[in-house]
């Protein structure tokens, strides 16, 4: 079953181009373990939160832009034999320095729970971070499809919604702390891809509208106010690389 590792940073806006080169260079060696697929995306819609946000979840600075990525599995096996692999590889040597801050990066292992439409085409991406009730599962699976109904109205090319399977407990920063999750909560990893940052705009006002409409809006399996989005540009897409 495909997994993924969904990752959030914070990246001196200033060492963009010196990110890009990072990870192009780290893409042979994840391919290398079984990857099959990495996509980086860099904030240029990130707003701040009232309960939560992107910027809290990893500390960032007013010098930082978020970036949001996730690395593609063919199974939870593949992704977690990597990172033993990885340890052990005398090519990381040779890798350039991170760019960034990686002791505030927030991260976890991924099984999709929902998958919709493709990536294929997507010029633009949203991101979201939230925790939803372990018990809620299944009714938040079942949102999820509502929701992908909406999106794919709105001109969305697909969507992707992923529990957290393996998500580990950070000394500074982790995916825990970035949604305020409480005892019984799983954090979840998702994102929608969109052709364009027009047409994602255009239907998230038309969203706005159309839900302001509703008298009965069914009650959310998990708590709306702590949940975070932005939207991000595609950065480096393997499947696009050459």
């Amino acid at each position: 079953m495909t997994y993924f590792t969904g990752a959030v940073a914070a990246v001196p806006t200033a060492n963009k181009d010196k990110y890009a080169d990072h990870v192009a260079a780290a893409w042979p060696l994840f391919r290398s373990y079984g990857a099959i697929r990495m996509v980086e995306t860099w904030g240029a819609d990130v707003p701040k939160g009232k309960v939560t946000d992107f910027q809290g979840a990893v500390d960032a600075r007013e010098d930082e832009t978020i970036v949001f990525s996730w690395i593609e599995w063919p199974d939870k096996a593949t992704a977690d034999a990597s990172w033993q692999k990885m340890q052990d590889d005398p090519a990381m040597k040779d890798m350039p320095e991170m760019p960034f801050d990686g002791s505030r990066m927030v991260f976890g292992g991924f099984a999709p729970v929902y998958e919709a439409g493709t990536h294929s085409g997507a010029g633009y991406y949203q991101g979201f971070l939230l925790a939803v009730p372990e018990k809620n599962k299944a009714p938040y699976v079942e949102m999820a499809d509502e929701g992908w109904k909406m999106f794919q109205k709105g001109g969305a090319l697909g969507m992707v919604e992923c529990w957290g399977e393996d998500v580990p407990r950070g000394k500074k920063t982790d995916l825990y702390r970035a949604t305020r999750a409480e005892d019984g909560e799983v954090p979840v990893f998702s994102w929608a891809a969109w052709p364009d940052r027009a047409t994602c705009d255009a239907a998230a006002k038309a969203m706005e509208a159309e839900m302001g409409d509703m008298q009965d809006m069914p009650e959310m399996p998990f708590d709306g106010m702590r949940m975070m989005w932005a939207g991000f540009d595609p950065l480096f897409d393997s499947g696009k690389a050459t």
